[in-house]
């Protein structure tokens, strides 16, 4: 039995994982989701966001070695949160996810890529303090083979506050890792994970696109839990 930490990307929440967090328990896991700052019920002012209390909200959540699984986004925070502070950190998971470069922010990375499927795909706040996605673009970026989940899912999203995905992660960390890719990502292309994943030491493939936690639950555990028990 492993203890799992489930983070969320951009304009998500811990309802994202809500299919997830039972399949893990049935398989033997103690698993819990966060809200990162100004997401999901967490009321923290948008103003008042960034990476560094996004990665303390991480750490501020482990009592115990757990395996960290960031999604998308996630991938920033749950690294920087390594660099903080490992001692709770047993294994980090990169789900289809940003693995952060130094001196490189996300919006560098997103810009870092011949294709770029997200380039339009959000809309910017006025005071230029947030973004949020194009409503007409949810479906086919995020949840192309989950469309059960669309309506859902606009309900939930959020705005992403811009301040953390303009931050490089600061220091560095040991702290080893695995990398899942999405086949059908259409977010984020899956030649560009494949790229970012070749710096962790295991990698994995999921048949889905950029929302395993809803297009195929049961096999995103079954990957988490072969991650597990990998594990020394």
């Amino acid at each position: 039995m492993s203890e799992f930490l489930l983070v969320h990307g951009t304009g998500h929440g811990a309802w994202c994982w809500r299919d997830v967090i039972p399949e893990l328990a049935r398989l033997g896991h103690h698993v819990r989701a966060i809200d990162l700052p100004c997401h999901g019920e967490d009321q923290t002012p948008i103003a008042d966001a960034s990476l560094g209390n996004y990665a303390r909200a991480i750490l501020d959540a482990l009592e115990v070695p757990t395996i960290v699984v960031g999604h998308s986004m996630g991938g920033f925070p749950i690294t920087q949160a390594a660099c903080l502070q490992p001692d709770n950190i047993r294994h980090l998971v990169y789900l289809c996810a940003y693995v952060p470069a130094p001196k490189t922010c996300l919006v560098e990375m997103r810009k870092d890529w011949p294709e770029q499927p997200l380039a339009n795909a959000f809309e910017v706040a006025a005071d230029r303090q947030s973004f949020r996605f194009k409503p007409d673009l949810i479906q086919d970026r995020l949840y192309q083979d989950c469309p059960e989940v669309v309506e859902f899912s606009r309900d939930h999203l959020c705005d992403e506050p811009m301040a953390p995905s303009m931050t490089a992660i600061s220091g560095w960390h040991k702290v080893p890792s695995s990398y899942i890719r999405c086949t059908k990502d259409r977010a984020i292309p899956p030649a560009y994970q494949a790229k970012m994943a070749k710096g962790c030491d295991a990698r994995f493939d999921i048949d889905t696109g950029h929302s395993p936690f809803f297009a195929d639950p049961a096999g995103l555990a079954a990957l988490l839990d072969r991650i597990s028990a990998g594990l020394t």
